[in-house]
């Protein structure tokens, strides 16, 4: 997945209402996949790229998309779930 980038950004709504960014990642060989990012990723993302608004974000690596997807996942880390 070497040299792929942020192609294009669209915020859209997840299930629950929340905004989430889709994004398109564009590959060297003319390929194209779509990542949805939670407001968490985004936000994180977002911070990572200095950017201000989601257009921010075109030309962002895919390592850069990957780590926002680690770090989101990794929020919950350690907590234990007690509903039933």
């Amino acid at each position: 997945m070497s040299g792929a980038t942020v192609s294009q950004v669209q915020i859209a709504a997840a299930h629950d209402g929340e905004a989430e960014l889709v994004l398109t990642l564009s590959f060297e060989n003319g390929g194209q996949s779509l990542v949805t990012l939670d407001e968490f990723a985004a936000r994180t993302l977002l911070t990572t790229c200095a950017a201000d608004s989601a257009d921010g974000l075109i030309g962002a690596s895919w390592e850069q998309v990957r780590d926002a997807l680690v770090a989101s996942s990794g929020r919950y880390a350690g907590t234990q779930n007690t509903e039933h």
